[in-house]
């Protein structure tokens, strides 16, 4: 019966270890880049928006950079539709 019960749960649990995942994109488009100096320095990529990174690092110095490993949407410019006349 033990081996009844471990087989039936490797059975039904098999497609769900075994079924690819769907991807997600990086949500953080921004790093802040600390100071360092002698004492190196410190790096933190987790900011959606360039004004969330400002924030962080204001008062301690540093400054914000493009995440490199972003995989997220890039914003298109937004296109407004040509009004046509006719004459």
């Amino acid at each position: 019966m033990r081996k009844l019960c471990s087989v039936l749960f490797a059975a039904l649990a098999a497609p769900t270890v075994f079924t690819p995942s769907v991807g997600h994109a990086d949500p953080y488009a921004w790093c802040a880049a600390y100071g360092g100096g002698r004492n190196g320095g410190g790096r933190n990529c987790g900011f959606v928006t360039y004004q969330q990174c400002m924030v962080t690092i204001r008062g301690m110095g540093g400054f914000c950079e493009p995440n490199l490993f972003y995989t997220g949407a890039v914003d298109q410019p937004v296109r407004h539709a040509r009004k046509r006349h006719y004459d």
